[in-house]
């Protein structure tokens, strides 16, 4: 490639100069090629450990005049072709134009401006549209593709120089970090190390020292464990592999590819060696760690931060911290965590202003908000540009009607006025917002159902004054009297300052009458809420009346929902339910609905409107508790293995004998799934919700470590699981909240295990307490960084037993070994991954739905197949593979919907590698009839398939279909009950209507269909006979698979005997078929070949003016087999004698016994052109030679001779007769050598200097 010029003082060390002119030199690497001795194994060693990018290229040329000492780079190459192509250019077009200059200086100049003037046109040309990565950055990335052989669409994101351990010996070299792989390459004393791994392939990453490893990364799949080390910032590296292992097991679960955030804000200037990847990247979890700590809607983005203070007028201080921009949010939070932290969203800000500076406040930044509150920033290092990006963002922000987008509630939240005065604002507020468009849909729930304007709660309870519930009434009054004091002090609404006091008050329980309000502020419901107006109601008509799996499951829960609340005791509560899950189910297909989503719902129902309930559960099922509620309860399963691993560090004498027992993984998903709703009386559960509203999952884990903590001396005495879970189901039954309110309401699991002495009733409060002092060193990114440790082990044990499902899904009878379909099944599935990393345009990198079952998951299109079927084939055909290929393809392709899942694919595999020669041989047949043949391949055939009489199609082929053959009988049962019966029992209802037969007696038809399926078990009398063309298609596929094989001559010759006298055969089963009547009786084994065929285009038609094309692959790989063809009828020198053109070719022309009497003549079938394998009809003593004879009169229309068939069974007698090709198809071939090829083959390694090797696509 061409390089910016740069100087070169020395040019000779450690370079061999190979040619020169008096202008250019072309040099060659020291040990690069043949040859170098110990001064190339140094060299070479050297490039690897000391190049700052990647391995230097091997070849380079320099310019240079006569006088002067200096050089200049301009090209290098990594392989001779590449540079000579580069060097005759320069001779080409300079060396002429360079020897008119007289100055030096000006020679110099002159090349390198056409130099600059190259890189900028091939830049201009190959540099997509964005950030450009720098130049050094580039370099490095096209020697990984070239090392590794990876194609363009595999994007390296960092490169770092590191060792990997390989026994006891470090190997320095590269590590390279792609999209969707990790390389590394070394190159140490002539010994050369290279790896690929994929990341969805890696099982554990971590971050470890050891004495033996200091301070290394480990990488461990499935059949390997790595270690890296002497990194200059671990750290960051070890940070980037996270995020993409972790961005790469993420698409197995969602089948979400890697896609670049054209919405994230771009640098001013590119980094130097900083891929925009890589930004894109650091930026991408940035985004992720800002929406997380202030609870923000998923599609906020980050645009920056800065250092500053804030005052806070509770306390009278300037709190340092970091202020965060965004497109709709001012976020702060303190440096010291729970000092203070602060969401003002930019609909409410009215006001932003540049205060005077001072010595005591410099720089300040005065926010106000419609809510009268005002925030004072200071000591910001930018201000004035600050003020810009806020202005910029407040005049995209669209401005909201008041009232409309929430009703009362907004005016109760907002205004820190007495709820009292709110209320009849409500009414009047409500009614004006009715009248926008948007909440047309929100008025028919006001009117149907008083669940869209309020709780269940307060509907079933009623408001009964405090003053009625004695010492708990007036508990209740002073939390709210409480939270009215905090209001006043802290704000009240999105804009409360967040502190350490905040908390407190929600451990002591929040009271009833603002439980919703506060859940939906600190969960960030209400933001999402009230920037999409009418968005529910929308929904909710949407989803009326649609059915689905959801919805069918829906039904089947909703009376499970808190049957012992009064609340979903009617269905005024279940209907609410059902709309607000319904509703979620039609927003979230992916998720749809899950079990425990009801029972959580349900709860939240009690304490908002439906609208509320709804944002509510967004927020959780999306944020707060991510993969929790889709098909394989993911997200519960690797907090489950986080709350596993907490165990063994806080109570390890305890998780041992859990482990043993088998109890954590019983317990702890119910008490994730439903946040102890489910197995704790529900007034102590809620206290637990909100303070997990407030905390996140944080809270839950604490709880459950305080819960084992408590029961620990009675759980060392269990002797079994069983016992176990009776001791934690009763502690959790006697968690009492003695200061609720609410009306007691009977916890059934506390009905059936209460026994006759209950254990001591618990506090709710002391037990929140006691986790708080015992756990409380648990921290929100610390569990952030295990949760994705976990996740790698949960996706990939879940990856293992769909693995083990499909293997177990696979007919015994299909013949290979459970160890050879697992090997298989990882081969098959790396295709399909391969689709989504590169190949947009394949049919299979539609997204994977996880929800379909396992042996759906993953497809190959027709592409993909062939690459597999070229490199596991025992049948390989050279040049001809491809076109094998896609009619195995079009075999297995049963639904035509040009998809294959790995049932089919390992069918079609079997059918070539087990079973006897008669299997084998049954499986080629089938290749060359329809559908495997495809249209253009047998376009002769079709045409012939136009002479049939027509009536003959009235009798049904004992056939169903062709694959129905090919596939077990497991293998049919998936297709509807109907078509089944339709196919198989049309000849038993037209003999019924023939007969005029009784009332049907469904036993015999019963009798009928297991006799069938019985006859189904394949008898070779089943399979259709073959036409001419399709033989002669045969003929050419076994000449093109016996051309690698040693024993290839003793193949031809016993092959050319075989097909010389099957076509004899053929020749003499078409006298006499020519001699019947021609009527529909005796037309069955004609249009068996042509009945599942379309319609034969006219006859008008001449073939010879419409050439046929190959079907697939290099038109040469027709042609070879012609030849082969041509040589091995010359072989058995047949000599063919045709009409001469009488009666054009018609398919009623009989034959005279003279023209039968030699057996030499029966073969008279026609000649093969190279081209197309047309067969036209030759005149009188015409030989065969070399396909170029023709007949003067040969026919225009037709081009096969249509009476013309074999059978199955006269192909298989026939190669019975030839010892080596029995010998040849019941060679046993291993498939796992052919796998353990197709590994080596996924990431083909180019380490050749001379000649470039092509990158293995996926």
């Amino acid at each position: 490639m061409w390089l910016s010029p740069e100087e070169v003082l020395v040019a000779n060390a450690l370079w061999v100069t190979e040619r020169a002119n008096p202008f250019f030199v072309l040099q060659r690497r020291r040990g690069h090629g043949k040859g170098g001795g110990l001064t190339g194994l140094l060299v070479g060693t050297l490039d690897v450990v000391l190049d700052s990018s990647a391995r230097v290229a091997p070849y380079r040329i320099l310019h240079q005049t006569q006088d002067s000492q200096i050089y200049w780079t301009v090209a290098c190459g990594s392989s001779r072709k590449e540079i000579t192509k580069h060097w005759e250019w320069l001779e080409n077009n300079l060396l002429q134009t360079l020897s008119i200059f007289d100055n030096e200086e000006d020679i110099t100049t002159f090349v390198k401006g056409k130099i600059h003037g190259i890189i900028a046109e091939e830049n201009k040309n190959l540099q997509p549209q964005g950030d450009e990565d720098p130049g050094k950055f580039k370099e490095a990335e096209l020697k990984m593709r070239k090392q590794f052989g990876m194609p363009e669409g595999e994007k390296l994101v960092n490169y770092y120089s590191c060792s990997f351990w390989k026994g006891r010996v470090p190997r320095q070299g590269w590590l390279y970090l792609t999209v969707n792989h990790l390389c590394f390459y070394s190159f140490l004393l002539g010994k050369e190390v290279s790896l690929v791994v994929q990341w969805v392939d890696i099982t554990r990453l971590e971050k470890n020292a050891t004495l033996l490893f200091p301070e290394s990364i480990r990488v461990d799949t499935r059949d390997q464990e790595l270690f890296f080390s002497m990194f200059l910032n671990i750290s960051e590296t070890f940070k980037l592999m996270e995020q993409l292992a972790n961005l790469a097991v993420r698409q197995l679960l969602d089948s979400e590819g890697f896609l670049e955030d054209k919405a994230l804000p771009r640098p001013i200037r590119p980094h130097r060696n900083i891929s925009a990847l890589k930004r894109d990247l650091d930026a991408r979890a940035k985004n992720e760690c800002y929406r997380a700590t202030f609870r923000l809607p998923r599609d906020e983005r980050l645009d920056g931060h800065t250092s500053c203070t804030l005052w806070t007028p509770f306390n009278k201080l300037h709190i340092p911290g970091q202020m965060f921009i965004s497109n709709n949010y001012i976020c702060f939070a303190s440096r010291e965590e729970d000092v203070c932290h602060l969401i003002i969203p930019l609909r409410e800000v009215t006001i932003v202003e540049k205060a005077d500076s001072s010595s005591v406040l410099p720089s300040p930044l005065s926010i106000s908000t419609k809510s009268k509150m005002t925030f004072l920033f200071a000591n910001l290092k930018d201000r004035d540009f600050l003020v810009q990006r806020i202005s910029d963002f407040l005049q995209k922000t669209p401005s909201k009607q008041p009232g409309r987008s929430f009703g009362g509630r907004k005016v109760s939240i907002v205004d820190p006025g007495p709820e009292s005065s709110s209320a009849p604002q409500e009414v009047s507020e409500q009614s004006t917002s009715l009248a926008s468009p948007l909440s047309s849909h929100q008025s028919f729930c006001a009117q149907e159902a008083p669940t869209a304007s309020q709780g269940l709660l307060k509907l079933f309870q009623g408001n009964s004054p405090m003053e009625d519930l004695g010492a708990k009434g007036a508990k209740e009054k002073m939390k709210e009297e409480s939270w009215n004091i905090h209001f006043f002090e802290y704000g009240r609404g999105m804009c409360m300052y967040r502190t350490a006091r905040t908390r407190e008050l929600v451990l002591k329980g929040i009271p009833e009458s603002l439980r919703g309000e506060l859940w939906l502020l600190f969960s960030g419901a209400w933001n999402e809420m009230v920037t999409h107006p009418g968005y529910y109601a929308e929904l909710v008509e949407q989803s009326t009346g649609k059915y689905s799996l959801a919805t069918e499951e829906i039904e089947r829960d909703l009376h499970r929902s808190m049957p012992e609340h009064p609340a979903f005791q009617n269905e005024l509560g279940i209907a609410a339910l059902r709309r607000v899950l319904t509703a979620y189910a039609f927003r979230n297909p992916t998720i749809g609905y899950c079990q425990a989503m009801n029972i959580v719902t349900s709860v939240l129902l009690l304490y908002g409107s439906e609208e509320e309930a709804f944002w509510l559960l967004v927020a959780l099922c999306e944020r707060m508790l991510p993969d929790y509620y889709n098909t394989r309860v993911v997200g519960a399963l690797v907090d489950q293995g986080i709350f596993e691993e907490l165990t063994r560090d806080f109570l390890p004498q305890l998780s041992e004998k859990m482990q043993h027992l088998g109890v954590i993984s019983s317990i702890s998903l119910s008490w994730l799934l439903t946040l102890f709703l489910s197995v704790m009386p529900f007034e102590s559960a809620v206290v637990i919700v909100d303070c997990f509203f407030y905390e996140g999952i944080k809270v839950i884990l604490q709880v459950a470590l305080a819960i084992l903590d408590a029961n620990t001396e009675q759980l060392l005495g269990c002797s079994d699981e069983g016992e176990a879970m009776t001791v934690l189901g009763r502690y959790l039954d006697n968690v009492v909240n003695k200061q609720s309110v609410s009306l007691p309401i009977p916890h059934l699991h506390a009905l059936l295990t209460s026994g006759d002495d209950p254990p001591a009733e618990v506090d709710i409060f002391e037990l929140l307490k006691v986790s708080y002092e015992k756990f409380s060193s648990l921290r929100a990114d610390d569990i952030e960084q295990m949760r994705f440790k976990q996740r790698l082990k949960v996706i990939q044990s879940l990856e293992d037993t769909a693995k083990r499902s499909v293997v177990r899904a696979i007919p015994v009878d299909i013949g290979f070994s459970v160890e050879e379909l697992e090997d298989l099944y990882m081969v098959f599935k790396a295709k399909h991954l391969a689709s989504q990393y590169w190949g947009s345009s394949h049919m299979a990198a539609i997204r994977r739905d996880p929800s379909l079952p396992y042996l759906e998951q993953y497809r190959i299109d027709a592409s993909q197949f062939q690459e597999l079927f070229a490199s596991l084939t025992p049948w390989a055909c050279g040049s001809h593979t491809p076109v094998l290929a896609g009619r195995m393809f079009r075999l297995l392709d049963k639904n035509k919907d040009l998809l294959i899942n790995f049932k089919e694919f390992v069918t079609g595999m079997s059918g070539m590698y087990h079973g006897d020669l008669t299997e084998k041989l049954k499986v080629l047949y089938k290749l060359h009839l329809p559908p495997a043949l495809s249209l253009e391949e047998a376009e002769s055939a079709l045409e012939a398939a136009y002479y049939f009489i027509e009536d003959s199609s009235s009798e049904a082929s004992p056939l169903a279909s062709d694959l129905d053959l090919f596939l077990p009988w497991e293998a049919q049962e998936a297709l509807p009950p109907e078509e089944r019966e339709g196919s198989r029992n049309e000849d038993v209802r037209e003999k019924r209507e023939e007969k005029a037969a009784s009332p049907p007696d469904y036993r015999h038809y019963l009798r009928m269909w297991a006799k069938e399926k019985e006859a189904q078990k394949e008898t070779i009398k089943d399979l259709p006979k073959m036409n001419q063309e399709q033989f002669i298609e045969l003929c050419k596929t076994l000449y093109n698979m016996f051309s690698e094989d040693p024993t290839e001559q003793d193949l031809y010759h016993a092959i050319a005997t075989v097909a010389s006298l099957l076509l004899r055969i053929g020749e003499v089963g078409k006298k006499f078929s020519s001699r019947k009547p021609r009527d529909g009786a005796h037309s069955g084994d004609h249009d068996s070949a042509t009945e599942d065929e379309p319609p034969a285009p006219e006859p008008h038609q001449d073939p010879a003016q419409e050439p046929q094309l190959p079907a697939a692959g290099d038109p040469q790989a027709k042609a070879g087999g012609d030849t082969h063809l041509r040589k091995a009828l010359q072989e058995s020198q047949v000599v063919v004698e045709g009409g001469s053109g009488e009666g054009q070719g018609s398919p009623s022309q009989l034959l005279s016994d003279e023209e039968t009497k030699d057996d030499m003549s029966m073969s008279s079938y026609s000649v093969v052109s190279t081209g197309s394998l047309q067969c036209e009809d030759l005149a009188d003593d015409t030989v065969l030679v070399d396909g170029e004879a023709r007949s003067p009169t040969a026919h225009v229309g037709g081009t096969v001779d249509t009476d013309w068939c074999i059978s199955f069974e006269q192909i298989l007698a026939s190669i019975l007769t030839e010892s080596v090709l029995v010998n040849f198809f019941e060679k046993r071939v291993d498939i796992g050598l052919k796998i353990k090829d197709q590994k080596k083959v996924e990431r083909q390694f180019s380490t050749s200097s001379d000649h470039e090797q092509p990158g293995v696509s996926g």
